[in-house]
């Protein structure tokens, strides 16, 4: 029989949750069949069998296992049902699938009123559940963003919840009630903990003018092409160009080392319902802003879709988060180890400017950087954020 692991699914996956077998212990499974549903620190994912033969199952639903370790035996011959060891974290891994990922309900539901099945907003979890115990998705009201029906939703109308809620605790905050974080939120959690604890953080700020890049973007929507690129992806392709030029900028800290990256690939940190999530534009330095643009459009809708894969998810060498759409000025995000360095973008707005003595009004952003200390010293940070700033208000050399 061939072993079959836990798989590493990203570079910071530590361990996994079985959360459900698509095959039963002694059933027959053939390759390329789903068998698993795995949580990851990044998303749920739903495996296939890449060997044909009886499941034996090591690992039960709700048991959380080690990267390496066993989760199930497949190949020729009946199960013996026994308890088997750990497995070599040389075996064999299996075809990963993207699934959903399950979002937390939020507090004021839109009903959706689709005009047939096939166009209801359901995430792909909500379908199964749905298809699973026959509940007809047109007569749900959906908690997800835009309306979208959750998982949540299915379970509620089916009278079947995936967990019973803990009891609240009556208190002079009045009824409290304790919700379980999810795996992807516990691995934020404990990053983002270890960041602030471990990292000699400091933060550098600049204005940019950006009034040529609005003039860039009203130039391109006139031409009427299709995916105009937004603001946010000119801050990427001047964060790559600028880090091609900064080497520690693009680099990392890691156990008493620098680690120093060939490629330039940049995150771009986009919001789920319940956690942030930061798939990455490899090799930006290389690409058009139009296929940058195109490309973090596909990716922010594949996160939004919960299609998004472990691989679109690792890699990343800097981070460039925008919060700008909220109306946020300004703000410092949290370096996500062991990157070098994270640029926080504010809202685009217009702001009273001294031009030649005179007063103007001219279209501004506000641009963070949270530096890692240890690697990214004052005087290169601040050349390399300065760079930045000049290539966004000579928005030419981004277009080349």
């Amino acid at each position: 029989m061939t072993e079959m692991v836990m798989p590493r699914l990203s570079d910071t996956m530590e361990e996994g949750t079985i959360l459900r077998w698509l095959k039963a212990d002694g059933e027959h499974v053939k390759r390329g069949e789903e068998l698993v549903e795995i949580e990851t620190d990044k998303a749920n994912m739903t495996y296939e069998s890449d060997q044909e033969g009886t499941l034996q199952i090591v690992a039960q639903e709700g048991d959380t296992l080690a990267v390496g370790q066993t989760i199930a035996h497949i190949g020729e011959g009946e199960p013996n049902g026994a308890a088997l060891s750990a497995a070599t974290p040389g075996a064999a891994p299996l075809e990963a699938k993207p699934v959903s990922v399950m979002p937390v309900a939020q507090d004021a539901p839109k009903v959706v009123q689709p005009a047939d099945h096939e166009r209801i907003k359901a995430s792909p979890v909500a379908r199964r559940v749905a298809r699973e115990n026959d509940v007809d998705l047109q007569k749900l009201s959906g908690t997800g963003p835009g309306g979208r029906i959750v998982k949540a939703d299915v379970e509620a109308a089916n009278e079947t919840p995936a967990a019973p809620p803990l009891p609240a605790v009556e208190g002079a905050k009045g009824e409290t009630s304790v919700q379980e974080l999810s795996r992807t939120q516990r691995t934020i959690a404990r990053r983002m903990a270890e960041s602030k604890a471990t990292i000699p953080d400091f933060t550098l700020n600049m204005d940019v003018d950006m009034e040529e890049c609005v003039a860039l973007r009203t130039q391109l929507k006139e031409m009427t092409q299709p995916g105009v690129p937004t603001y946010n992806d000119m801050v990427v392709k001047a964060c790559a160009l600028a880090l091609r030029e900064f080497p520690r900028a693009n680099a990392g800290y890691r156990d008493g080392n620098f680690e120093l990256h060939s490629r330039v690939n940049v995150g771009v940190a986009v919001a789920t319902d319940d956690a942030l999530v930061v798939p990455t534009v490899f090799d930006a330095d290389t690409k058009s802003l139009g296929e940058i643009a195109r490309e973090t459009r596909a990716l922010a809708e594949r996160v939004r879709a919960a299609t998004i894969t472990p691989p679109e998810l690792g890699g990343g060498t800097f981070t460039v988060s925008n919060l700008g759409m909220f109306g946020v000025t300004r703000f410092i995000a949290i370096i996500n180890p062991p990157q070098a360095a994270i640029l926080s973008v504010g809202a685009l707005e217009p702001r009273p400017v001294v031009r030649n003595g005179e007063i103007l009004a001219r279209h501004t952003m506000s641009i963070t950087l949270a530096c890692d200390h240890r690697i990214l010293y004052g005087a290169d940070a601040a050349n390399f954020l300065a760079r930045i700033r000049e290539l966004l208000q000579a928005p030419a050399s981004l277009t080349l």
